[in-house]
C-alpha cells in the first residue's frame, strides 16, 4: 500500500495549523515527524488517518481517496496509537490487546486462531505477558503505554501511526518501543511516529519530516535533516551532531535566537 497526501491545509478556528503539506509513505519506511511544540505534527498525523479531515488537499490510500474507504477497511489498514490515551474500563490487559483485532472481525464473530496468534505476537513483542490478567486501570503509566502499543500492533495493519509512543517510558523501554516500530516496517508495512527525542528519531527512523508553524521545512534522511543550522533555525538551540558506532546523536548545548522559517524558505532535502 502507498499513502499520498497533497496540498494539505487544516484550519482550527481562526488559526491555520497546516499549510500546503505534501506527504508520501511507502512500505518499509519508518518516518519520524519532528518539530517544536505546536508545529502541527499531531494534526498532520490525524489528517493522514482520516480523524481530522483537512480543510484543503487530497489524501489517497492506494490511489483511492481516503474518504471513500469504508471505516472498517480503513481501520484494518491503519493502526493508530494516540498521544496519552486513557483507559477507563477495568478490562484485563489481554482483552485490551485483543481489541486490536476488531477491524478483522464481523459482528459477533468469535476470535479465530489467526487472531489469537496476532494477539500473542503483540503481547510478546511489548514484554507484557506477565501483566496479561491484570486490569489495565491498575497499571502504571509506562505499563499502560506498552499495553496500548500492543493493541495497535495486534491490528497488524500495513500502516502504523504512533503519536509520541515513548513519552513517560524509561530509557530501556523507549529503545524497546522504537526497536518494535522499526521492526514492524517491512516490504508490506510502514510506520509514522511523532517524536521529540531527536537522537531516538535519528537512530530508528529511515526518514524525518521536520515541521515548523504547520509547514514541512525539511524532509529526508536523518543525517541531512538534523543539521546544526536546522536545529538552530527551527528549535532555537545550539547542538552538536555526533556519530557513535554508526548512530547519529544530537547533543543540545544551549539556546540561540531562533528565526522561524517563512513558506518561501522551505528546505528541499534530497532523499
Amino acid at each position: 500500500m502507498i499513502l499520498e497526501a497533497a496540498g494539505l491545509s487544516f484550519v482550527r478556528g481562526v488559526a491555520k495549523v497546516l499549510h500546503d503539506v505534501d506527504f508520501r509513505l511507502d512500505p518499509g519506511e519508518v518516518v519520524g515527524l519532528i518539530g517544536p511544540n505546536g508545529a502541527g505534527k499531531t494534526t498532520l498525523l490525524r489528517c493522514l488517518i482520516g480523524l481530522a479531515p483537512p480543510s484543503q488537499g487530497d489524501i489517497r490510500l492506494n490511489g483511492r481517496p481516503l474518504a471513500d474507504w469504508p471505516s472498517r477497511a480503513r481501520a484494518g489498514a491503519m493502526a493508530y496509537l494516540a498521544q496519552s490515551p486513557d483507559c477507563h474500563w477495568p478490562m484485563s490487559v489481554e482483552r485490551v490487546v485483543a481489541l486490536g483485532r476488531l477491524p478483522h472481525l464481523d459482528p459477533w464473530q468469535a476470535i479465530a486462531p489467526g487472531d489469537i496468534g496476532a494477539i500473542e505476537r503483540a503481547i510478546d513483542a511489548t514484554d507484557i505477558g506477565h501483566l496479561r490478567h491484570r486490569p489495565v486501570t491498575a497499571l502504571s503509566g509506562g505499563e499502560r503505554a506498552r499495553v496500548l502499543l500492543a493493541r495497535s500492533l495486534a491490528v497488524e495493519a500495513p500502516f502504523l501511526f504512533a503519536d509520541e509512543p515513548v513519552a513517560g517510558l524509561d530509557p530501556g523501554h523507549q529503545m524497546q518501543v522504537m526497536e518494535l516500530l522499526r521492526g514492524s516496517a517491512n516490504s508490506e508495512r510502514a510506520t509514522v511516529v511523532v517524536l521529540h527525542d531527536l537522537t531516538l528519531a535519528a537512530r530508528y527512523c529511515t526518514r524525518l519530516v521536520l515541521l515548523a508553524e504547520g509547514r514541512v521545512v525539511a524532509d529526508g534522511p536523518p543525517g541531512v535533516v538534523l543539521t546544526a543550522s536546522n536545529l538552530a533555525r527551527i528549535y532555537g538551540i545550539a547542538a552538536r551532531i555526533e556519530t557513535h558506532d554508526g548512530a547519529l546523536m544530537v547533543v543540545p548545548e544551549g539556546l540561540v535566537a531562533a528565526r522561524r522559517p517563512l513558506a518561501s524558505e522551505t528546505i528541499h532535502v534530497p532523499a
